[in-house]
């Protein structure tokens, strides 16, 4: 059996293609250690030689992608890498990046899903998605949802440190009726809501907003950490398993994370 020699004209494609995978790996690399490193750092993170690595930093600083300090000698991102950032991040856009996220979990849960984002009413439902049989609520697009009674509402409340809408999420405990109010008793009752969304890492309703509904949610959090929409799951109580390690819950968590990183954030 013949074997084919590769033409100069493909090896030199391969070559090529090869320096660009390098070249993104070592900008990769100074971004995870903060974006700003020595050389010997760098090298080390992309497991080459500083020689290999210095001329590839070379060609990055002449194009605007990587500079130096004159000080320290570390290097760190250049202008041109901040505009490269700044054009991504004009482009992240959670509800369009959480599509995906909302078609996933209504075909393996068979609940409806949505995405809400904060408005100046309060949590809006911007996308929704309901299965086939969908559990008949009175929730639609443009639905603007409460802080407290809901959880959507309570998740922005957990991850947010906005203080119109803490004193917001206070009125409405203070309006409620006697029935939710008795969910939450005791004193500092909306502090100690935010800690066990917190530490649950999504929130849990059963009945709250709905009679006979339940529903979780988790935040998404944009490059800055900050909750920029909120990945939602409900459905009939009687079937819907809204344990923290049940069958909903982890699903939820891990796809808002999932439109976390995609909106750039990094956890730490």
């Amino acid at each position: 059996m013949e074997h084919s020699t590769p033409t100069p004209a493909a090896s030199n494609r391969r070559q090529r293609v090869q320096s660009a995978e390098t070249g993104l790996s070592i900008l990769k690399a100074l971004t995870r250690l903060g974006g700003a490193a020595s050389l010997t750092a760098i090298a080390t993170e992309v497991q080459e030689s500083t020689a290999k690595v210095h001329r590839y930093l070379s060609s990055f600083v002449q194009e605007g992608f990587v500079a130096q300090n004159p000080a320290t000698h570390h290097y760190y991102l250049g202008p041109e890498s901040i505009r490269l950032g700044l054009a991504a991040l004009r482009q992240c856009d959670p509800v369009r990046l959480g599509e995906g996220a909302l078609v996933r979990l209504r075909e393996s849960l068979e609940v409806t899903c949505f995405i809400a984002v904060m408005g100046n009413l309060g949590p809006t439902v911007l996308r929704i998605e309901e299965p086939s049989l969908p559990v008949t609520v009175n929730i639609r697009a443009g639905s603007v949802l409460p802080l407290v009674w809901s959880a959507t509402g309570q998740a922005f409340l957990a991850f947010t440190n906005d203080t119109r809408i803490l004193h917001q999420a206070d009125a409405e405990f203070a309006a409620g009726s006697e029935e939710q109010r008795s969910l939450l008793a005791g004193p500092d009752a909306v502090a100690r809501l935010r800690r066990q969304v917190r530490d649950q890492g999504c929130a849990i309703i059963h009945d709250t907003l709905l009679r006979g509904i339940s529903a979780v949610a988790a935040p998404v959090l944009d490059a800055r950490g900050h909750v920029c929409a909120v990945l939602t799951a409900l459905g009939a109580s009687n079937g819907f398993d809204a344990r923290p390690g049940g069958r909903i819950c982890p699903q939820i968590i891990r796809e808002a994370q999932d439109i976390s990183a995609d909106m750039g954030f990094q956890p730490g």
